[in-house]
């Protein structure tokens, strides 16, 4: 997979490459289980600092699309499919939305658990 960024873009450039994951994954251009460039590697193919890979990555972990390992890499999850990539992207939109509306997360959590 080709990793792009746009230095110029209001997008930072971890989340630029967060989301080049994430649509790898959705459109099936990233297979489960496979490799992601060792940050180190990308970073420097990118000409950035090598923290925002590690950044990138990990809001990815925490999203739970990949897996780290120091020494091991980063490699896409074997359960992350293109649905639950679409699923972390609705719910990130619905969060924003209720914040708007002055929506705590306690009650917005009551309003998924009514539905």
């Amino acid at each position: 997979m080709l990793f792009r960024v746009d230095p110029t873009s209001a997008v930072s450039l971890a989340e630029q490459i967060a989301v080049q994951v994430r649509s790898g994954i959705a459109t099936g251009a990233l297979a489960p289980g496979e490799r992601l460039p060792p940050a180190r590697d990308l970073a420097r193919a990118l000409q950035i600092n090598m923290h925002t890979v590690l950044r990138a990555y990990g809001e990815l972990r925490d999203d739970g699309l990949i897996g780290m390992r120091q020494g091991r890499g980063a490699w896409v999850n074997e359960d992350a499919a293109p649905g639950l990539v679409r699923v972390n992207e609705l719910v990130a939109q619905l969060v924003t939305e209720a914040r708007k509306f002055g929506i705590t997360p306690k009650d917005l959590s009551r309003m998924i658990e009514r539905t």
